[in-house]
């Protein structure tokens, strides 16, 4: 079957679905949240427009108590699963096209959600229809399962399955091409300030409200003279590379740095606004301030490693631990917490690890506690599934599928046998999370026609051979 000349021939009406997706604000709203929509109205809009394009395809569709929902195609026992959501992180700041509107410009559709994960939920939602109207014969049902908190905490998932059929193998095209086998384990450290101290100068200290991204934006308000750091935070913030502002006047002052969002599965792409603004501001602290600047300097400033709370780790089938100190926070006497995510190896000693960082911050006046925790996912390079997604996946580019591992999550990880398959290719910027993000539309249309491939292969009825 020539997927791709399919997939191409879909391509108008792909980027258009794709446009009309991005343009709702799907974005968790726990303050408006109601039982019909359990993590916002934006994420339950985009949620209801797609299962009604599932229905105009003449598709089977299900929802699951406002949280997340299915399209279906093909008939069977066995399931095949295919994991997307259609909630998206806020936008941020720094933004040159408008974040909620999909403009297409360049062979480009720009818009928060363009590659994480409504281009690639469009681009499996048609691949879907082009094996329903190819009229492929299909011996397992296959379907498209649609979350709404993917960004937040896979409870969509956690409610879905409660009532609903595990499939039996499945995919997510929500991360890098060709396949990911290995997800790391994610857990969120709440690191607290013990009481006691004098507050010190620092009023107050925020950055961040995510942990799975780099925090772009740090601010602080503190009782000292702005003249009294003025031109050492020039000299700060050109000696970095980045921008900031600071007001006041001979008693106080309020201070803003600006850093470079990314996803905390590599820390390194980004730039934590948080982190600088504590290095700066250490040197004009005292009391309880000056023990949460320079925890956050020490913990966090050197490296995304975790080497200095004891927390770094390295294998063969995940790599390195990273460490994402995504939300930090100081209020006066209430003290000062940071709640990162750790992305941890697939053979992490957690028991181990963890008394290891507790051991490291005794006598720095900070605790730890686990918020949560997702343990890592592998399945075996060997699974049929993935020795047939390697096929597809070398028929549609030529290309060798080599195996991957990676520090992010993805709703791979919440079946009993799945894998993150695409989106983004080889070679391609990973702009997810970030200002401007986007996709190219010829990467749309050819992931497409790989999803197109990937179901008839793996749902479809195998030929027999004649000869036995």
């Amino acid at each position: 079957m020539e997927w791709n000349r399919k997939a191409e021939q879909s391509e108008e009406k792909m980027v258009s679905d794709l446009k009309t997706l991005i343009s709702v604000e799907s974005v968790l709203d726990e303050s408006a949240a109601t039982l019909e929509a359990p993590f916002g109205p934006g994420p339950k809009k985009a949620l209801d427009w797609l299962l009604e394009q599932g229905r105009k395809a003449g598709m089977a569709v299900k929802e699951v108590g406002g949280a997340a929902g299915h399209i279906e195609i093909g008939q069977g026992d066995g399931l095949l699963g295919i994991l997307c959501h259609v909630d998206v992180v806020p936008a941020g700041d720094g933004w040159q096209t408008p974040p909620f509107e999909g403009h297409e410009r360049n062979g480009r559709v720009y818009g928060r959600g363009a590659i994480d994960d409504k281009g690639p939920t469009i681009a499996a939602f048609h691949a879907m229809k082009l094996v329903k109207d190819a009229g492929v014969p299909l011996n397992k049902r296959v379907r498209l399962i649609v979350g709404t908190d993917e960004e937040s905490g896979f409870r969509c998932m956690k409610r879905y399955f409660e009532t609903e059929e595990m499939p039996e193998m499945g995919f997510a095209p929500d991360a890098d091409f060709p396949i990911i086998n290995a997800e790391k384990g994610i857990a969120d450290l709440v690191f607290s300030q013990l009481p006691g101290e004098d507050a010190g100068p620092l009023r107050s200290f925020s950055s961040g409200d995510r942990t799975n991204m780099v925090p772009d934006l740090a601010r602080a308000e503190l009782t000292v003279p702005a003249a009294e750091m003025g031109e050492a935070f020039r000299v700060f913030l050109d000696g970095r590379g980045t921008t900031g502002n600071l007001d006041g006047d001979d008693h106080s002052c309020t201070i803003s740095i600006r850093g470079k969002a990314a996803h905390a599965m590599e820390p390194e792409d980004g730039i934590n606004a948080g982190v600088l603004l504590a290095e700066f501001l250490e040197p004009y602290l005292y009391g309880a301030s000056a023990r949460f600047a320079s925890f956050v300097s020490q913990a966090f400033g050197e490296d995304s490693r975790g080497q200095a709370l004891g927390l770094d780790f390295s294998d063969e089938i995940s790599g390195e631990t990273t460490l994402n100190p995504g939300i930090l926070t100081y209020n006066g006497a209430k003290g000062g917490e940071v709640t990162a995510s750790m992305r941890y190896s697939v053979t992490y000693p957690k028991k181990e690890k963890l008394a290891a960082c507790r051991e490291a911050l005794e006598g720095s006046g900070f605790t730890m506690d686990i918020a949560s925790d997702s343990p890592p996912h592998h399945v075996d390079a060997g699974d049929p599934m993935i020795r047939t997604l390697r096929e597809v996946y070398g028929r549609q580019t030529g290309e060798k599928a080599e195996l991957l591992a990676i520090g992010g999550g993805t709703y791979a990880r919440t079946l009993e046998k799945g894998v993150a398959f695409g989106m983004l290719f080889p070679g391609r910027p990973d702009v997810a999370h970030q200002a401007d993000e986007y996709v190219d539309i010829e990467d749309l249309v050819k992931a497409a026609a790989i999803y197109a491939d990937a179901i008839a292969s793996l749902a479809g009825e195998q030929p027999t051979d004649k000869n036995n």
